[in-house]
């Protein structure tokens, strides 16, 4: 009886391990700031490159003065669909009522700041932009648009005795303002992922795919340091629908994002 329970749990064992290598990503994006010197020079081309590569889903980071319309229909003969923009945050207070038309004309899901200026990033500072953000994602909201934040490393030094991204995090509404975490940007600070993800559970619908080299430099996703496996089976706690790659200042940016679609679109979880 011993003998026949330690066999059936070894089998057991064997089963769960393979189960959970069974998962691959379903939505896998790039974020065009990887290409951004080709979209300024020739912009459909450059679509037509990243579709050709294998990518379906893109995030824009600038239109370069194209219209919305004309963007939606250049996306429709290259196959793509723009799964959100990273917009300023100037934009949420002059410009978020025409920049949200533009994103709903072109089928965006979601709308993404990058970035916080060094002079808000203090208590009062974040006291004002978590009202911004609030304001902008009740806004995006009424037109089925999810407004989000993407994280560099500065948002987990302390402020006011509390880290920048914590403030953030409790300082705005779940529902209307979710976090697109930047994998890269949050390992070089030192942080977990897995611990934010179980902390604020649901709020990271979109992740920034980029790797880690050991010594700490950007690399394709696949050629450095950073355990996917441990980060991605937490995708349902995290709330992760999209996972999108991006390399701030690749050698050959068409050979980066090539190298990292081809590891990621192979990959098991």
């Amino acid at each position: 009886m011993f003998l026949g329970t330690l066999a059936g749990a070894v089998v057991g064992r064997r089963w769960l391990a393979a189960a959970a290598d069974d998962r691959k990503i379903n939505h896998l994006g790039v974020q065009l700031y990887t290409v951004r010197a080709a979209m300024e020079k020739d912009f459909e081309g450059t679509l037509a490159k990243v579709a050709a590569i294998g990518y379906r889903e893109v995030e824009f980071a600038g239109l370069f003065n194209h219209p919305a319309p004309q963007v939606k229909a250049m996306l429709r003969r290259n196959g793509l669909v723009a799964v959100s923009s990273h917009v300023d945050y100037g934009v949420l207070a002059k410009d978020w009522p025409r920049t949200l038309e533009a994103a709903k004309i072109m089928g965006q899901g979601f709308i993404v700041c990058p970035w916080i200026e060094e002079k808000l990033r203090n208590a009062e500072g974040l006291k004002r932009v978590a009202e911004t953000f609030n304001r902008a994602g009740e806004a995006s909201r009424k037109l089925g648009i999810q407004f989000a934040y993407h994280n560099h490393d500065f948002e987990f030094q302390p402020v006011a005795g509390k880290l920048l991204y914590d403030s953030l995090l409790d300082q705005t509404d779940s529902h209307l303002v979710k976090m697109e975490m930047d994998l890269f940007w949050i390992t070089k600070a030192g942080k977990d992922p897995l611990a934010y993800f179980d902390r604020y559970r649901g709020r990271f619908p979109l992740v920034h795919v980029k790797d880690r080299t050991p010594s700490g430099e950007m690399t394709e996703v696949g050629s450095g340091a950073i355990d996917w496996k441990r980060i991605f089976r937490q995708s349902d706690q995290a709330g992760i629908q999209y996972y999108i790659v991006e390399h701030d200042e690749p050698k050959s940016p068409f050979d980066s994002i090539r190298t990292s679609y081809s590891y990621l679109s192979d990959f098991r979880f």
